[in-house]
């Protein structure tokens, strides 16, 4: 759409509008009742009416429009009707674009054209340049604006209540959003909403409410554009214009979209894209699952966004097939050759033959250049494909990752459960036990009561600090840093003698993952333990700094110290040594005899 790259479905939305306008409520069987004009009216009356058939009738049935407007040019000819046989060739026209085959399209709305300059009918051959202009703005944006802009021009100059001045107006003013030129865009929507209230088309309104809200929300101004895509959609709605109402939805998709709210997003593409779906309208089909599958994606529901994503390739290779593509850059060449040769009727025949050599060496040139460049379209959109599958598929793994940490946290509770009930059950057997130990070995009750309640309050340290891990994905160094604080006024109620100094210089947004987390609390508690136990310390000090992406923490002591080389490690640093491998992280012990004992851990943060 505007806001997403001028989707390939403005060239179906607005072009109708050269083509039948001014509409008024009719039944269902309004084509049928013409058809069966045909074999009961004279032929003059058959012709009339299906000149006059407005596009939302025509769109309820394509096919049969498509018949009946092949029968009328039938009973028509150049010589003696030229400006009826060009009108049939517009609806022609207008139903291969319904029926998504827009090559056939042009070449009868270049018929038309060529027909409505040789009769003079100014304001059908304008006409015919907006339509040109608009149908070539992919191929050359400048030449586009250029042939619209020329046939806006001869329309103000003849007829300032042109009904093709609305179609001139707004998709002009689709153009300048392209070109980034926002205010223009406005100025020429709003002159197509203007000149629609003053013929009050009930068509026509939408249409322009619709892109003035495209413009409004590039500019971010959300209320505005809200306000209007809703206003077409009611008018829509009043109408039962089912292709209308289809395409709203589609837009308020993209509303909520650039919002980031996805959940009304995704109900806006979805009822638009069934709507599509149901009524044939294949193009609004395709835009709505491709924006169903970025939505998903963004969503992180990987499953839905690649059946989304399926289903946009089979519409996009459906609609947009190379075939079409050079086809349309082969009927603009005709085109532009047969003005030339038109010119040429005037000069003599050694002029005509060599600017017609001329010309053909031209058309071959840029029909090689269009192959080209269509290749080479066709080639970067199949990359960008690629690049969509690998993405899509990245995401899948890191969802296999999320589901191995979760079989983890699941381990964690096992252990938690097994290793907390055999230390009460460890508890209550020394309770048990307790009379027999008093009588038999003469141990106070008192002694071994306290010694009982401190196991069990480390039991419940350790069950809290584990919870507080399990209970979340990632842990902030902040967190960290408060769970180190808590533990060392655990500590001081333990060695009130020892001073205990905490250094901070670690503030990062960075987030751990949880079971890092724990490791890491685990290799400071433990440093901390150690330095109580062993050290004969009075001065424990904790230092956390952030140094080339790495997380630095020391535990360092002023106690006894010892010699790494005489004593052999315990239990307590190896079980440091191992938690710091598991994390990708490195720790160094360093220690002298009478100077104390630093532990050093670093973490990087990228490991994360």
């Amino acid at each position: 759409m505007g806001l997403m790259n001028i989707s390939y479905r403005h060239i179906i939305l607005l072009m109708f509008f050269c083509f039948g306008i001014a509409l008024h409520a009719q039944n269902s069987s309004y084509l049928d009742s013409i058809s069966q004009m045909e074999k009961t009216s004279d032929s003059k009356a058959f012709v009339t009416a299906v000149i006059d058939i407005p596009y939302d009738k025509a769109l309820k049935n394509p096919k049969l429009f498509l018949e009946i407007s092949k029968d009328a040019s039938n009973l028509l000819n150049e010589e003696s009707n030229p400006i009826q046989l060009a009108m049939v060739f517009t609806q022609i026209a207008l139903a291969y674009h319904f029926s998504s085959e827009p090559e056939l399209s042009i070449e009868y709305n270049l018929k038309a054209a060529q027909l409505f300059e040789e009769n003079n009918d100014i304001e059908s051959f304008a006409r015919c340049y907006l339509t040109l202009g608009w149908q070539i703005k992919n191929r050359d944006l400048n030449k586009g604006l250029n042939f619209m802009n020329k046939g806006i021009r001869i329309l103000e100059k003849n007829n300032t209540n042109s009904e093709n001045l609305k179609f001139g107006y707004n998709n002009y003013g689709v153009l300048k959003q392209r070109i980034n030129e926002l205010d223009s865009a406005l100025y020429f929507h709003k002159k197509a909403l203007d000149l629609s209230i003053l013929q009050k088309d009930s068509v026509s309104i939408p249409f322009a409410l619709t892109h003035m809200a495209e413009v409004y929300l590039k500019k971010d101004d959300f209320a505005l554009a809200e306000k209007y895509f809703f206003d077409a959609l009611n008018l829509r709605k009043k109408r039962n214009d089912i292709y209308g109402i289809a395409d709203s939805y589609l837009y308020i998709g993209d509303f909520y979209y650039k919002k980031g709210d996805l959940k009304k997003a995704i109900v806006n593409y979805r009822q638009g894209g069934d709507m599509a779906k149901t009524n044939g309208y294949f193009p609004l089909y395709k835009y709505a699952e491709e924006f169903l599958y970025k939505s998903y994606k963004k969503q992180g529901n990987y499953q839905k966004a690649m059946q989304s994503y399926e289903v946009y390739n089979q519409l996009k290779d459906s609609i947009l097939n190379q075939d079409t593509n050079n086809r349309i850059a082969q009927l603009q060449v005709e085109f532009e050759t047969s003005e030339k040769e038109r010119k040429i009727l005037a000069q003599d025949l050694e002029i005509k033959q060599r600017n017609l050599i001329l010309t053909y060496l031209g058309a071959a040139l840029v029909l090689i250049a269009t192959i080209f460049f269509f290749i080479n379209k066709k080639n970067k959109m199949k990359q960008l494909q690629l690049q969509s599958e690998m993405t899509l598929k990245e995401e899948l793994a890191q969802i296999k990752t999320k589901n191995k940490l979760q079989e983890q946290r699941l381990e964690i509770s096992r252990d938690l459960h097994d290793n907390i009930g055999s230390q009460l059950t460890f508890i209550i057997s020394s309770l048990d036990n307790l009379k027999y130990i008093q009588t038999k070995m003469g141990r106070s009750l008192e002694e071994k009561l306290d010694e009982i309640g401190d196991f069990a309050k480390t039991t419940i340290h350790q069950l809290r600090d584990t919870i507080w891990a399990m209970n979340k994905d990632q842990i902030s160094i902040d967190d960290l840093v408060v769970r180190f604080y808590s533990y060392i006024e655990k500590a001081k109620s333990v060695v009130p003698k020892t001073q205990f100094v905490t250094s901070n210089n670690a503030e990062s947004e960075a987030m751990l993952p949880s079971n890092v987390g724990i490791q890491i609390f685990r290799i400071v508690q433990e440093g901390i333990n150690n330095a109580i136990k062993y050290a004969n310390a009075n001065e424990i000090e904790l230092i956390l700094h952030l140094k080339d992406e790495h997380l630095h923490i020391e535990v360092k002591d002023n106690g006894d110290g010892f010699d790494k080389r005489e004593v052999a490690l315990g239990n307590g640093l190896r079980n440091m040594q191992t938690r710091a491998d598991q994390i990708n992280g490195n720790i160094s012990i360093n220690s002298e005899e009478g100077k104390g004992t630093s532990i050093i851990l670093e973490y990087p943060l990228d490991a994360n």
